[in-house]
Order: C-alpha cells, then sequence, then structure tokens
C-alpha cells in the first residue's frame, strides 16, 4: 500500500486547482458510492484530485490509487480496501476501474463490507462501465463527465469568468447577452480553435500533437472497448474502423442501412449494433425525430460524429463548415437539452424551441410560420430578433 500512498502525495501536489470545472457542483459528494464516466481525454483524473485537494488534507484517512498501476498485477482491489478501511481509510478514490477485471464485484463487495467507507470512482470505458454499474444498482449514483464546453475553453483561454446560460436566458436575452460578452474580449477570436481542439483539455499539453493523440484514443476505443464489451472477434475492428471512416467523411450522415451495408461490407443487422456501440461509446450522435422510443436507429434522423474535434483528427483540416456548424451546435446543447430533429428546421429543441444553422447571411424565410423558430448564425458577433450568434450555444454548459 506504502506504493500507492507515496504516488497519491505526489499526485496531490501536482494538481492545479486554478480552473474547476462546474462539473464539480453537480456531482453530489456527500453520496457514499460515486461513480464518474466519461470519454478518455475529457479530465476525470484531473476532476478526481481537485476535489481531495480542495477538501481534505492528505494523511492516513484519504487514499487515492489508479488501477492501472503495476501494484494491483499481484494485489486485489478489495483486499487494498480492507486494509486501508481497517487502518482508519474513510474516502477511497478509484481511478481507471475498468482496467481491474473485477472491479464491479470487487466494488459491489467493498460496499456490502465496509459500510464506514466513502468510494469515488472513475473509468474512461462507457461500455465496460455501462455493463459493469449493472453489478452495482442501488449502490453507486453514475455521473457522465462530458468535454469542454466552449464557455470553459473561453474560461481557460482567457482567464475570466464566463456566465453559464439557460435555453431560455439565451433565446430571450441574446442580444445583450452578447454584447456584454464582447465588450471584454472577442469570442470569435477563438472559436475556430475551440472547434479544432477545444473539447479535450489535454490539449494544453501540446497543441501540435493534439490530433494524433485523439486519433490514438479513437483507436483504443475500437480497437479495445468495443471488441471487449461485446466479447467481439479481433476481425471485427477494421470493420470498425472502415465504418467510421465512411461516416467521418459523410456527416452529418442520414441513415441509409442498405447503402451503408454495401458500403462497408456489413451486414444491416451487425451494423445496426456496431452504430449502437459507437454511440455508447461516445464516438458518434443520433439525431432523432421527436417520438422516437426504443429503436433508436430505425428513426434516427442523422447521424453525426461526437464533436467537431474528432471530426478534425479522422478527415483533417478540410471540413465543410455546415457539417462543423450542426456538430457544434448538436454538442453544446445536447448536454443539457433534449435534441430531435423537425421537417421545418435542423433541430427541434426541449420540445419547445426550433433552430436552423447556418452562416451569417441565412435568412429566416422556412421560419416564418414558426412562433418559436430562430436562426442560428455562424460568423456573427452580436444577434438580432430571431438571429441568434451560433457561439453563444457554447455557453449553455
Amino acid at each position: 500500500m506504502e506504493v500507492l500512498i507515496q504516488r497519491f502525495y505526489e499526485k496531490y501536489a501536482e494538481v492545479s486547482t486554478t480552473f474547476i470545472r462546474n462539473f464539480m457542483d453537480q456531482v453530489d459528494w456527500h453520496n457514499r458510492f460515486i461513480g464518474i464516466s466519461g470519454s478518455r481525454g475529457v479530465g476525470k483524473t484531473t476532476l478526481l484530485m481537485q476535489y481531495l485537494k480542495l477538501n481534505f488534507k492528505p494523511d492516513h484517512k484519504i487514499l487515492y490509487a489508479s488501477l492501472d498501476h503495476f501494484y494491483f498485477s499481484d494485489n486485489r482491489l478489495y483486499d487494498l480496501a480492507n486494509d486501508f478501511y481497517k487502518r482508519g481509510g474513510e474516502i477511497l478514490a478509484l481511478d481507471e476501474v475498468h482496467r481491474y477485471p473485477s472491479w464491479s464485484t470487487e466494488l459491489k463487495n467493498i460496499y456490502d463490507d465496509f459500510p464506514g467507507l466513502r468510494v469515488i470512482f472513475t473509468g474512461s470505458s462507457l461500455l465496460q462501465l455501462r455493463q459493469g454499474t449493472a453489478d452495482l444498482s442501488r449502490r453507486a449514483v453514475m455521473y457522465e463527465m462530458p468535454g469542454l464546453s466552449f464557455r470553459e475553453f473561453l474560461h481557460i483561454e482567457t482567464g475570466k469568468e464566463i456566465p453559464l446560460l439557460s435555453l431560455e436566458e439565451l433565446v430571450t436575452n441574446h442580444v445583450e447577452i452578447a454584447i456584454g460578452m464582447i465588450s471584454g474580449f472577442r469570442p470569435l477570436a477563438y472559436f475556430a480553435d475551440y472547434l479544432q481542439y477545444g473539447h479535450y483539455p489535454f490539449y494544453l499539453e501540446n497543441k501540435l500533437s493534439f490530433h494524433r493523440k485523439l486519433n490514438e484514443i479513437i483507436q483504443v476505443v475500437l480497437e479495445i472497448d468495443i471488441p471487449q464489451y461485446e466479447n467481439l472477434p479481433a476481425a471485427t475492428v477494421i470493420l470498425l474502423k472502415k465504418l467510421l471512416q465512411v461516416l467521418s467523411g459523410s456527416v452529418p450522415f442520414k441513415p441509409n442501412m442498405q447503402s451503408l451495408s454495401q458500403r462497408t461490407g456489413i451486414s444491416v443487422n451487425t451494423l445496426k449494433n456496431y452504430l449502437v456501440y459507437m454511440e455508447n461509446a461516445r464516438l458518434i450522435s443520433s439525431l432523432h425525430v421527436p417520438e422516437w422510443g426504443l429503436n433508436r436507429l430505425s428513426k434516427a434522423d442523422k447521424l453525426y460524429l461526437h464533436d467537431t474535434n474528432m471530426m478534425y483528427a479522422l478527415a483533417g483540416p478540410q471540413q465543410d463548415i455546415g457539417n462543423i456548424r450542426e456538430t457544434f451546435f448538436m454538442t453544446q446543447v445536447s448536454e443539457r437539452y433534449r435534441v430531435s430533429s423537425a421537417p421545418e428546421t435542423d433541430f427541434f429543441v426541449a420540445g419547445k424551441y426550433y433552430f436552423e444553422v447556418g452562416g451569417k447571411s441565412k435568412s429566416k424565410k422556412q421560419m416564418n410560420n414558426l412562433e418559436n423558430g430562430y436562426v442560428v448564425r455562424d460568423g456573427i458577433e452580436v444577434g438580432h430578433e430571431k438571429f441568434i450568434p451560433l457561439w453563444l450555444f457554447g455557453l449553455l454548459y
């Protein structure tokens, strides 16, 4: 255990608390068993260490351990918890739990056997976390951590506190909000950078190698996370990569399963399963008609890559600007609100608002008969009436 304690103290000393994400306040840290999932690279480890540093002194009552540490090649997680608890331990923070084969079973036993112990665990394999937490039902309170919003990116880049908006505030007061914002800095000066590399906080390590690292993360999801989750044969990896390659060159993609099957060589039924796996792994997002139910893909109107950073990582700098705009809108708005398709416009949000996304000259001709219809324009700092700047939708979380 001593080697884990030493590593914990080192990480405790290294972590910065200069920038704290709002997600910190969304977690009810009083719960006895907390699970935090999220795509690889969104900052779960940093969040966990920041919580410990902001609230506790490093002593015998607290222990952080990453389950990919070599310590666990010869030691059981349950035994660690047992020893820690007997020494007076109260808070056990476990990182990368999906790297430990029997994590869900042992966490269940830890919960049942050590009632005075609080456990916080994180995992990057969303598929394995979703499968494993079924064993922890009624025990663990689960949260999913998103990537950085444009608002958070602006905070990091400018040092300025950016207000968190509700959708109601945005559509009602967007002119006043935008005027107040641009008096302090020019948000559009940062917008293109966010689209290319701002969704994942590891961009701060090295912007030049960002897309290479994001590509490596995507490969891990395709080569390890998805095949392990469904116990798929090795040959599946080639098909998954081919499918993602086709999608990345076509998004937003209107699902035609027969056509997609012919282009990829994957049967229709298998194709539907693969798309579900990829969406659950946060590689793609689907836009549905408002009444979609259990058969999620049969009524999917469009498929998107999960975020604009992935678009640049997978398909290079020559991106269709219309696709970029829609993907940005989808990523930012869907974090807090239900986003559906609509026959008249690009998006129908929160069961109330219609949005058509376009460039700075986009007209409202098709919106004239919609009471809650708005045109979302890229390339403008301030809108007017029912014309809203696209960048403002990055302030919703």
